[in-house]
């Protein structure tokens, strides 16, 4: 083990002591943000409380024109843990521990890397990534976005960089029905849970008729009615059902064309009207329209080649890098560790891809 990777290491351990679940997202500006500003010396600090757990921390020495972001919240950790999340275990080629791999490990990268070098950084820490809920980086954007002209989100990339991906739209669906005897002919379409049931499948072959569209490297629509859930019991017409779903577009693709069409098709099923409510939306990787995609996926193209990054695939998950794009930055994303990895029970990352992205950073930190 070289002495970059024993600190990467070292700073990873203390980081995933850190509680930085989401939910509850019980994060404050003390704990992890004290320690970040002790171990970013030399740096001027913008620490900001955006409510509700949601904090971040603008690091900056010099003055960078790229800004490097990483979260520091985690998913919640489920009963499948071998042995306690909120402590890291070092294995022979890896190390296991909540967050190592999303995306933790390249937060103490950066701490690292910040110690062993002089040159002009910016660094943007944030706590409410895995909430859908992008309060720090509409924070961030709005008190400091002109400052910089192009932002690496750290995400399991495998240490490529990565030009473009899925946007997101979460969607809840509230159906109304008449609430009466199961025996009654009315069932049929007095049923909040039948509405739902023939609007899903009208969704699903909404959804299937957009698998033929492409955007560099991807294919098709990824959609998921994750949750039907309402009714009393099989022999009373359910009087409401709320459906959970959400869809992952192209950059090619109209997201308002695909909710204007999932709502004409529930309106030729309601009897009552019902709530359609867009939960969350995250645009692509890049953002805009098809012609102002392409040109900003060249722009994060030509920045990765002249920081001599070596350039991925196009992923299927979103990343808050395309807030950064939306904003009119060069963004594209760029992280250690793989993206199956994340999320699940003894999450891990290899050393290895730790040292790489380590030594990426000493060179452009540099």
């Amino acid at each position: 083990m070289n002495d970059l990777q024993h600190e990467v290491l070292q700073h990873l351990q203390a980081l995933v002591g850190f509680d930085t679940r989401n939910p509850p997202r019980a994060i404050s500006t003390g704990g992890i943000f004290d320690y970040l500003q002790q171990h970013l010396l030399g740096f001027e600090f913008d620490l900001v409380d955006h409510g509700a757990g949601a904090v971040s921390l603008l690091a900056v020495r010099g003055t960078p024109k790229v800004v490097f972001n990483v979260h520091l919240d985690t998913v919640p950790s489920s009963d499948q843990w071998s042995a306690d999340p909120l402590v890291m275990r070092d294995g022979d080629d890896r190390v296991i521990g909540l967050g190592v791999c999303d995306i933790k490990g390249a937060a103490a990268a950066m701490l690292a890397c910040a110690a062993r070098t002089q040159g002009d950084v910016a660094l943007l820490f944030s706590t409410d990534e895995e909430a859908n809920d992008a309060r720090c980086i509409a924070g961030f954007l709005a008190r400091h976005g002109q400052r910089f002209s192009a932002a690496i989100i750290a995400e399991p990339t495998n240490c490529e960089a990565v030009l473009a991906h899925r946007g997101i739209a979460s969607v809840r669906v509230a159906f109304r029905g008449e609430a009466g005897h199961g025996s009654s002919a009315a069932a049929v379409s007095a049923s909040a849970l039948h509405q739902a049931l023939r609007w899903g499948n009208s969704a699903l072959d909404q959804f299937a008729a957009l698998q033929g569209e492409r955007f560099g490297g991807l294919t098709g629509l990824r959609y998921n009615i994750g949750r039907i859930e309402g009714g009393i019991k099989a022999n009373v017409i359910a009087p409401s059902t709320e459906v959970r779903l959400n869809f992952r577009p192209l950059p090619s693709t109209d997201p308002d064309q695909v909710h204007a069409q999932l709502r004409q098709a529930a309106a030729e099923i309601y009897i009552v009207p019902a709530e359609y409510e867009i939960t969350f939306r995250g645009p692509t990787l890049p953002a805009g329209d098809i012609a102002g995609a392409e040109d900003r996926r060249l722009r994060a193209r030509d920045l990765a080649e002249e920081l001599d990054l070596p350039i991925g695939n196009a992923v299927d998950f979103w990343t808050e890098a395309s807030l950064f794009s939306e904003a009119g930055l060069t963004a594209f994303v760029f992280g250690p560790g793989d993206i199956a990895q994340a999320h699940t029970a003894d999450e891990w990352v290899l050393k290895s891809q730790l040292t790489t992205y380590a030594n990426h950073l000493m060179r452009l930190f540099q």
